[in-house]
């Protein structure tokens, strides 16, 4: 299958023939998304609580790798706005080597997922987890540029999300109303600009007028330059961040969100790109480059990197069709640091708030967050407990909790879906009438009871089986359970049908199964079941079944003695 192939497209690209045609288009795109790319590397790496450079890096290095290796023939890979809450956390509580440790732990994880072809399987994140821990995040960029955007003089924006406000509210006072000014343009500039053209982002407007307008009336308002110093204005040496076991093993919980934030965010993305350009990615290569790149991003002082939706969506409006597009942007933004990464230094705060702030909004999805409280109750339970996690507490937390509860109801909803049935009396059944498998159709003999299993034979549901089995008042001669329905077998269920074939040997009775499936069949084979309950005692239909019963109900009246049957 072409999902679980673990071969990069660039190579399917350079197969297939590359075009004249083709290279003009992506070094369009390419350019277009390098100039798109460097604003938002910056604004993500300052608002994950890292320098601006490093942002920089992570879009060239985790860009380049991303595209060099991608499954997918347009993703375009770099910092996004959903690690920077994550990060931030990491950060604050570990140091940057803390991060790179995490990083690079999540990269092996990734590698490790696509590797056991697994890239399906992430996929499978539900829906209201995704949609409430990327609102949170949206709300928590949104919060902390507050700062920033008004220029209010504080040292520090307090981590927790509610110490924000009254944080904000006792400096407000302190409001430069130049860096308000120059927030507030910028965000009109952002907004309004793409009436005027789409191919010149505008965010890059917005910088190059605020920039300009502050460095040329030498305006009182913070800069790049003025809170972190000089930008680089070259890549540095690769080296191995100083890396601890403590380390290492403090970082796991982290770097398991990392993963499967940036696996969910990457997926998500080309699954994207995919319904723009009507082609298929490799899911199981694409987690691998995410992997491949998250592992190197951190010798280079980078921060986490994933498939971003909007610079994608950006390559393949502009004629982007391959992963050379993808090297092209890497190319840019790499020239741009050489030549130019001095003048970043010069970019106000507050523009850069700006752009983290319609990013934010973008990013909500809240009209999707809306939608979700007309969905079952359970899911909107899961919608909210994520979004207030994230909010409130940590986006790791929210993230494996979230999955764990949508896990539980998953179960629970699976449970409620196998129905186990006292048959015996029901031998009237107007949806099965037609159905020559019927019990309605058949002669049930005296001592003999039927129970039908309908649906998977799991954990979930061996609770309800065990608990449907008290309805039977006298001890059968024969108990025949009906498994025509029954898919699928898990341990749990196995080790219920094992205390039933327990209790009827105590009993003198005798367990006959009827319909058996092949899944089932084979785990009864595996864990000796079938050897124990004996084969003759195992049918594929209820017709036999019955007159397997009949023999063991014939000789237990001439003998006597009672057997013990299965099914």
């Amino acid at each position: 299958m072409s999902a679980s192939k673990l071969e990069p497209k660039l190579l399917t690209v350079l197969r297939e023939g590359y075009s004249r045609r083709q290279f003009f288009g992506d070094l369009t795109a390419g350019v277009i998304v390098g100039i798109i790319a460097l604003p938002l590397a910056i604004a993500f790496a300052i608002a994950s609580g890292v320098k601006p450079e490093q942002g920089l890096y992570t879009a060239i290095i985790g860009g380049f790798l991303i595209s060099l290796l991608s499954g997918s023939r347009v993703q375009i890979g770099g910092p996004t706005g959903a690690f920077i809450v994550i990060v931030y956390g990491i950060v604050q509580q570990y140091g940057y080597d803390g991060l790179a440790a995490a990083t690079l732990l999540a990269g092996v994880i990734l590698i490790g997922l696509g590797v056991a072809r697994l890239g399906t399987v992430i996929k499978y994140i539900p829906y209201p987890v995704t949609i409430g821990f990327t609102t949170g995040i949206a709300l928590i960029i949104a919060a902390s540029q507050v700062r920033d955007l008004f220029g209010l003089q504080m040292e520090a924006v307090p981590a927790d999300f509610l110490e924000k406000f009254p944080a904000f509210a006792e400096h407000f006072h302190s409001l430069n109303l130049w860096a308000a000014a120059f927030g507030i343009g910028s965000l009109a500039i952002i907004l309004a600009w793409p009436k005027v053209t789409h191919r010149v982002p505008g965010s890059l407007v917005a910088i190059l007028v605020a920039t300009s307008a502050a460095a040329f009336f030498n305006l009182p308002v913070e800069t790049i330059g003025s809170r972190f110093g000089a930008v680089p204005s070259h890549l540095p040496m690769p080296r191995l961040p100083n890396l601890s076991w403590d380390l290492m093993r403090a970082v796991v919980s982290p770097a398991i969100s990392i993963a499967l934030l940036g696996g969910i965010e990457s997926l998500l993305c080309a699954v994207v790109a995919d319904g723009m350009t009507g082609r298929r990615h490799r899911s199981n290569m694409e987690l691998i480059a995410q992997g491949a790149a998250n592992v190197v991003s951190p010798l280079f002082g980078g921060i986490p990197v994933t498939g971003a939706i909007a610079r994608t969506a950006a390559n393949i409006k502009n004629g982007g069709t391959t992963p050379v597009a993808g090297l092209v942007h890497a190319t840019v933004v790499l020239l741009i640091l050489l030549f130019l990464g001095r003048w970043a230094a010069l970019i106000p705060m507050a523009t850069l708030a700006a752009i983290l702030v319609v990013v934010a909004y973008n990013m909500s999805e809240w009209r999707l967050f809306v939608r979700i409280f007309r969905s079952p109750p359970s899911d909107v339970l899961v919608l909210i407990t994520t979004f207030l996690l994230t909010v409130l507490f940590d986006l790791i937390i929210a993230i494996q909790v979230g999955v764990v509860l949508a896990a539980l109801l998953f179960m629970r909803r699976m449970g409620e879906v196998t129905q186990v049935g006292y048959v015996t009396r029901l031998l009237r059944d107007e949806e099965e009438s037609e159905d020559p498998g019927a019990l309605s159709r058949q002669t049930v003999p005296p001592g003999v009871e039927v129970f039908e299993i309908d649906g998977p034979f799991f954990f979930g549901a061996a609770d309800k089986f065990k608990h449907a089995l008290h309805e039977v008042q006298a001890t059968p001669t024969v108990l025949i359970m009906r498994m025509r329905k029954v898919l699928s077998l898990d341990a749990t269920g196995l080790h219920a049908l094992e205390d039933v074939f327990a209790q009827t040997r105590r009993d003198g009775s005798v367990l006959v199964l009827s319909g058996v499936h092949a899944n089932p069949l084979v785990v009864m084979q595996r864990s000796g079941f079938l050897d124990l309950i004996g084969e003759e005692n195992v049918f594929d239909n209820i017709h036999d079944a019955l007159n397997r019963a009949r023999e063991v109900v014939e000789h237990e009246q001439i003998t006597g003695k009672t057997a013990i049957l299965t099914t």
